[in-house]
């Protein structure tokens, strides 16, 4: 299992990194380090380490429940190459996600950012693509949803975050990872779109 693998990886690179402070500072997402020092590297390297264990746990649940189904479906659709394919939406979804704080922070030298948030919000949308009608469950709401609804919901919520909020969550990430997983998912698999409406509609 590709999920199983990344998650071992990234809970080992978090929890290391939460106590090397080095180790951190090297793998951490510093725009201004990216872009005076071409380190381009932090791109990829940040999307392994978090901030606290909460922020660890609450990626890698998401991942853990969404990954193994969007990886087994990518097989059945692809076969062999749906393994690559698979990493490539998950580290495409972490290099995406990074593309707005570059533009926006490229000359901010205090800013930083770590997490996985943008690939597992690439999973996430992967998987509504393929079963937009599965029922997902909220803290905050008792009864399932359809999943393509909690999408809409969720990009809602999270562009109006990124333009108005300033909790020092990433946003702009968390829904630039989710277009990037709805798009790569759908030129890999362009039918899913009928299928897709068909379902809903």
């Amino acid at each position: 299992s590709i999920t199983l693998y990344i998650t071992v990886f990234t809970v080992a690179i978090s929890i290391l990194a939460m106590y090397n402070d080095d180790l951190l500072e090297k793998l951490i997402f510093h725009p201004y380090t990216v872009r005076n020092h071409n380190e381009w590297y932090r791109f990829i390297s940040s999307g392994f380490i978090h901030a606290d264990f909460m922020h660890l746990f609450v990626n890698m649940f998401v991942l853990w429940n969404f990954g193994p189904t969007v990886e087994k479906l990518f097989i059945r659709f692809f076969g062999v190459k749906g393994l690559l394919f698979y990493v490539m939406l998950y580290l495409g979804g972490i290099l995406f996600s990074a593309l707005p704080s570059i533009q926006k922070h490229q000359n901010n030298p205090s800013y930083n950012a770590v997490g996985a948030s943008g690939a597992v919000s690439a999973i996430l949308f992967s998987s509504i693509m393929f079963m937009p009608m599965t029922k997902l469950r909220l803290l905050f709401i008792p009864i399932g949803i359809p999943a393509w609804i909690f999408g809409i919901l969720y990009l809602v919520y999270e562009i109006y975050s990124a333009k108005n909020s300033n909790d020092h969550i990433a946003h702009d990430a968390h829904y630039v990872g989710a277009i990037f997983g709805v798009v790569f998912t759908l030129i890999l698999e362009p039918s899913l779109i009928i299928n897709f409406f068909n379902q809903v509609f």
